[in-house]
């Protein structure tokens, strides 16, 4: 498993969660880190072994995971806003496409092959994508026609909207409120309220949620209700939340679920959050960067280095 995390000091940092028989045990080991940009690192992503990232000057650096090295770059003509990968699940190694939305309201899709808006997401079925602009409206695109199937005004620009793991659902994040919406007409099904804005959110077997609470919640998207928390999961407000998903170990032995925390001071955290329930949030692995992360992307693929 692996995170990537980018920051205002123009560096770039890549790590390996290492796999351990005793969960207690488990490290974040460096991969790499180097100054990859001329300015601020303003967002991340990641998709198997391939990652790219982006800065004030526009452009984008790509980097091999399997290799710890940075392979190329993109330029773009506008100020880019948002990155993302599409990989079809016959090829989670290697992503097929990468999706780049601007402040110029474009979404343009590149070939990925050759390297092995604000918010945007994309459908499971591969065909949709979801975003939103800073003209407050919500656009769903085909991604096989090129061309936009509905469009619709907000009350307000949304920081965050995501499909979840069926595609039948999204969800978008205006301040403290969480709104839960039907993908087929964007019928609103329920409203969440976290009472403290919300920054960051990530999709696993529930959706999670930080920001200025300090807390990592999570939110069962089927009731509306909230699973449970990791209270004072870090000492300011959270900024990234990353879901590594379950898989296999060395040994055979199912992963637990993983979810990974950071925030400006350059602390990352991982969490088992099987144990929250419990009453025992699992801090697995800690790693201090010393540096002031603005963004954190991840992959549940193992790295092929030691």
């Amino acid at each position: 498993m692996s995170l990537v995390a980018g920051s205002y000091e123009r560096f770039i940092w890549g790590y390996k969660l290492k796999s351990r028989k005793h969960l207690s045990s488990l490290t974040l080991s460096p991969l790499f880190s180097f100054p990859s940009h001329l300015s601020t690192i303003k967002t991340v992503a990641v998709a198997g072994s391939a990652a790219v990232s982006n800065g004030n000057n526009d452009t984008i650096k790509i980097y091999d995971l399997s290799t710890s090295s940075e392979i190329g770059s993109l330029y773009h003509s506008s100020s880019i806003t948002s990155l993302s990968f599409f990989s079809p699940p016959s090829l989670s190694f290697f992503p097929r496409n990468l999706l780049v939305g601007d402040a110029e309201g474009s979404l343009s899709i590149y070939d990925a092959d050759p390297f092995a808006i604000n918010p945007l997401s994309i459908h499971p079925l591969e065909k949709l994508a979801l975003t939103i602009g800073h003209d407050e409206c919500l656009a769903m695109v085909n991604l096989v026609r090129g061309r936009w199937s509905f469009y619709c005004k907000l009350s307000k620009e949304a920081s965050i909207v995501q499909f979840d793991g069926t595609g039948k659902k999204f969800f978008m994040v205006v301040d403290e409120k969480i709104s839960v919406h039907e993908s087929e007409d964007a019928k609103l099904i329920f409203k969440l309220d976290n009472n403290k804005r919300v920054l960051c959110a990530a999709l696993g077997a529930d959706l999670f949620t930080g920001g200025e609470d300090r807390k990592v919640t999570a939110w069962d998207t089927t009731t509306g209700k909230v699973a449970y928390t990791i209270e004072d999961a870090h000492a300011a407000l959270i900024k990234v939340i990353v879901v590594l998903s379950k898989g296999v170990d060395d040994l055979g032995e199912e992963d637990p679920y993983i979810v990974a925390s950071t925030l400006s001071d350059g602390i990352i955290r991982t969490w088992d959050v099987r144990m929250v329930n419990k009453g025992d949030p699992n801090l697995l692995a800690e790693v201090n960067t010393k540096s002031r992360l603005t963004c954190l992307a991840g992959s549940s693929i193992k790295t092929l280095c030691s």
